[in-house]
């Protein structure tokens, strides 16, 4: 059943009614007695929980680890830091490195 807000316009009372869909809506204030207690627009109150929304999945940025990996695959990812399995981080050649200095520069290059 939802809530309703409700505020008497002459006396200024507000209050929550837990109601039917099918009740109809109230009219005399419970504070003052008159005819002009209206029901308030409200936004919807609801939280979101468990996977497969994007505040708890993806808002981050983080990938999260599927069903099909293995805890140790998982760790190896966490630890490579950029969301790239450990065996492809393996699999890339270190770039090359290069000297400014030109004693010790190659004269191949």
């Amino acid at each position: 059943m939802p809530i309703y807000a409700y505020r008497c316009a002459s006396c200024g009372f507000a209050n929550d009614h837990l109601q039917k869909l099918s009740d109809p809506a109230l009219e005399n204030c419970p504070a003052c007695g008159q005819a002009t207690y209206v029901k308030q627009l409200t936004a919807a109150g609801f939280q979101l929980k468990g996977s497969g929304w994007y505040v708890t999945d993806f808002k981050g940025g983080q990938k999260q680890p599927s069903s099909k990996e293995t805890p140790a695959a998982s760790e190896a990812t966490a630890a490579a830091g950029d969301g790239a399995p450990a065996a492809d981080k393996a699999a890339t050649p270190a770039p090359k490195a290069t000297s400014t200095d030109g004693a010790n520069a190659c004269a191949g290059n």
